[in-house]
């Protein structure tokens, strides 16, 4: 139990989180070859080492306390795969295992329970998003095979191929530089281009993005509808227990009276 006390503590949280914050600076400072050549380097790599030690003892204590259900939680999970990848071997044929030691940043999602709702949220919207990825691919797509068969010829370098093709539209449906660096030079020789492209932008941006947006949105109603619900029930337990205590306090003092009442007929 003390252990489990003291992993469970809010100091001991909030060690854990100042931790992955400063470990997540220090690893944008490790980008610099000038500061890890430097004196400052060797303190980056003790921290990080310091760190990796602090989150394995961690995850130790948290196996020894809650055993097997540790791994029936799957952020529990999330963070032992983490810790393992950190402890994992960084040598020749490794090196993709130290890129992914920055996943470690990751863990303010576990430690933190606003961001875990959040998350748990929009995990809880994938089938939605995965039904609206599916209609976007499809529309792409048509569209591409369109695009090839309407200007391969004569912009090779933007619908030469299917793949070319899909990259030029989500170019386009981004906006990024779609009118003055794609469509305007494809309306030179195509004066009629627009009628593909703007119907092209209005759906894949204009109505897909927002249908993906609206989904994310209403994940957070569920987010703030779940906090109200929960407010409330604490709200009536405290409701009920105050109600408990005055009709505890009422009988008291009716029992009080009574006796009083009685004494002095006596």
């Amino acid at each position: 139990m003390a252990i489990k006390s003291f992993i469970e503590n809010k100091l001991f949280q909030n060690f854990i989180i100042a931790l992955i914050v400063i470990n997540g600076v220090t690893m944008g400072l490790a980008t610099s070859k000038e500061i890890m050549s430097g004196s400052f380097g060797t303190f980056i790599t003790l921290f990080d080492s310091f760190v990796i030690a602090v989150f394995t003892i961690e995850i130790i204590l948290r196996i020894s306390v809650y055993k097997l259900d540790f791994f029936k939680d799957p952020w529990s999970l999330f963070d032992f795969t983490i810790v393992a990848i950190s402890l994992a071997p960084v040598g020749e044929g490794f090196e993709i295992l130290r890129v992914l030691r920055v996943l470690r940043l990751f863990r303010l999602i576990t430690v933190i329970p606003s961001m875990r709702k959040i998350v748990s949220a929009l995990l809880g919207v994938i089938p939605s998003m995965l039904s609206i990825s599916s209609l976007m691919a499809l529309i792409f797509y048509v569209f591409a095979i369109m695009a090839t068969q309407l200007y391969g010829e004569s912009f090779p370098q933007w619908f030469g191929t299917l793949g070319d093709s899909f990259y030029t539209l989500f170019q386009v449906m981004t906006l990024e530089s779609w009118s003055m660096g794609i469509v305007r030079p494809i309306m030179e020789q195509h004066p009629y281009a627009w009628g593909f492209f703007v119907p092209f932008i209005f759906i894949a941006t204009f109505i897909m993005i927002n249908l993906i947006i609206a989904v994310v949105v209403d994940a957070m109603g569920e987010i703030k509808k779940e906090d109200n619900a929960s407010l409330h029930e604490d709200i009536t337990k405290v409701e009920h227990h105050t109600l408990e205590k005055l009709q505890k306090l009422e009988d008291e003092i009716s029992e009080l009276k009574r006796l009083i009442i009685a004494q002095n007929r006596n």
